[in-house]
């Protein structure tokens, strides 16, 4: 994968539950994380008192964090709406030159802050809630 642009990885969220995708607006640094639990296996016949873990098991989880600016009411105000109402609703992670991350996640986080001499500014952080796909580019 070649060199990628760090604005072109884009969260996006089902801003009507219809599958209808936007862009969150005013995101200046995004990131996606994957996690997979281990189970150990690991017993007096394992060899040379090596490790062993079980494959394909454990849980897997993903977490989306970001922090930006308010541009645009529709995406603020859906993503307000989704963590006071306790919504599970679908989103989308585009990685540039990689492909597209989807499935429901919940916003776990919301923080706003500003400063007498900036801008508002706010961080989201959101927890996988379900299966997630990946569509490669």
């Amino acid at each position: 994968m070649a060199v990628q642009n760090g604005k072109d990885l884009l969260v996006k969220i089902d801003i009507n539950g219809s599958g209808q995708f936007e862009t969150i607006a005013g995101l200046r640094a995004t990131r996606i994380s994957f996690n997979a639990e281990t189970v150990d296996v690991t017993s007096l016949e394992s060899q040379g008192g090596w490790r062993e873990l079980l494959a394909g098991a454990g849980v897997r989880s993903a977490s989306i964090s970001g922090a930006g600016v308010f541009r645009d009411a529709n995406t603020d105000e859906r993503a307000r709406q989704i963590f006071f109402d306790g919504e599970v609703p679908d989103f989308q992670v585009v990685i540039p030159g990689f492909g597209v991350v989807e499935g429901p996640f919940q916003i776990t986080g919301i923080e706003y802050a500003g400063s007498h001499n900036g801008e508002a500014t706010y961080e989201l952080t959101l927890a996988s809630a379900g299966v997630l796909t990946f569509t490669a580019l």
